[in-house]
């Protein structure tokens, strides 16, 4: 998918298709394929409102199919061998995708150009922006965004393979050696991204697997480090000054700022945020239609910007607060359900949560940005929500025909 986005549309596709042709009856007698579809009707009539309609009828593509390739795909992944699948194909292809940044970030990797009809994409020289890896993907962002999801299956792979190797009697350290690497690839590419968002994710989701698995010395080297940073950028003198001289200032100047001095009061976050939440409050019920924070941005900022940087508040300014509130809750009730399951079951459990780790790890990211509008991330997003909703779905549905016992 991220290598050769075309060919990976028609094969998502057409599975999708089969899927809904062999299980039609049951897809359309789910609870929750309803409530996506009252939800697509929601944003059809939002729409309506919008100030350019054009441009909003053009965004229910970043939506309506997906939420049919949901109700496709969470009836055909239903398996925690086909979790692990998935995983390993997302963790060998991205080592590609980081090899094509390093080479992009430190020789000047161009795609060629007799290429790039084939592929779909195109890689900009030293990064874009430069000085920062974007590899295959428009900007760097968005590449961070992907490769925090991939570290967080990679990470559950190497933890799951690792757990492995300790019960077995003639243990495979060469998956072991490969997980390792492949980690610290997707690591090492998030730091060189230049993501503040991205980093901050990659320690939560360290953090979440070692609560998970109770390692009270990760915990502590988590918030060691997590604290020296913070400590070195916004920390009082004379603990600044001294922290400042065991963190590189590439992680401290990043986050105070200090790396891109003098940036205009209009590619602040906060004034992006604070124009998304007045058209908001002007427009609560309907909003002012897809895709049209953009056009009503450059009038009045003067400047173009493609989205917010945050998912949510370009929801409830583009199409209304009742819209946005039935997609979040909808989407929360699968994760909610599946914390459950995890909660109950006692097989596979870590293949399962390290999916509901990702995609809780790139629901934060979308709170300082916005990976709806790249095909291939949008895509990865909602293929990890249907696999933790198929498995939820059939996990309930297998301790729902379990006897009961009096410890039951």
């Amino acid at each position: 998918m991220p290598l050769l986005p075309s060919f990976a549309a028609v094969a998502i596709v057409a599975s999708c298709l089969i899927v809904w042709l062999r299980q039609y009856r049951r897809i359309t007698h789910r609870p929750l394929n309803w409530a996506m579809a009252i939800t697509a009707t929601l944003l059809v009539i939002t729409s309506n409102f919008a100030v350019n309609r054009g441009d909003a009828f053009l965004g229910l593509f970043n939506f309506i199919p997906f939420f049919i390739l949901f109700s496709g795909l969470s009836e055909l992944i239903i398996t925690p061998a086909q979790l692990r699948r998935i995983s390993w194909l997302l963790v060998i292809s991205s080592l590609l995708v980081v090899m094509m940044g390093l080479g992009q970030l430190f020789l000047g990797w161009v795609t060629p150009t007799h290429l790039q009809p084939l592929l779909g994409w195109q890689i900009a020289p030293f990064g874009n922006p430069p000085g920062r890896m974007s590899s295959v993907f428009f900007y760097a962002n968005i590449l961070a965004g992907y490769l925090v999801v991939v570290f967080v299956l990679s990470l559950g792979l190497l933890i799951e393979n690792y757990q492995e190797i300790l019960r077995a009697k003639k243990p495979n350290y060469f998956t072991l050696v490969f997980l390792s690497l492949a980690s610290l690839g997707n690591l090492a590419a998030i730091v060189l991204t230049n993501s503040r968002n991205a980093w901050a994710i990659a320690i939560f989701a360290c953090l979440g697997y070692a609560i998970y698995h109770r390692w009270r010395w990760v915990i502590a080297g988590v918030m060691a480090i997590s604290s020296s940073i913070i400590l070195a950028a916004f920390g009082i003198s004379p603990l600044q000054e001294l922290f400042r001289k065991i963190v590189p200032a590439f992680f401290w100047a990043r986050l105070t700022d200090q790396l891109y001095p003098d940036r205009p009061v209009a590619l602040l976050r906060t004034t992006q945020w604070k124009f998304a939440w007045n058209l908001t409050i002007e427009r609560p019920w309907t909003g002012w239609g897809l895709r049209n924070f953009t056009a009503l941005y450059e009038a009045k900022m003067r400047l173009w910007l493609g989205h917010p940087h945050n998912f949510f508040l370009m929801m409830t300014a583009e199409a209304g607060i009742p819209a946005t509130l039935l997609l979040c809750s909808l989407v929360s009730w699968v994760i909610v359900s599946a914390i459950i399951v995890v909660i109950r079951n006692r097989q596979n459990k870590l293949i399962f949560f390290s999916y509901i780790l990702a995609f809780i790890s790139i629901t934060f990211f979308n709170t300082v940005d916005v990976t709806l509008f790249d095909f291939r991330l949008n895509t990865l997003n909602w293929l990890l929500l249907s696999a933790i909703w198929g498995l939820t779905s059939f996990f309930r549905n297998s301790l729902a025909r379990l006897p009961l016992t009096p410890k039951q």
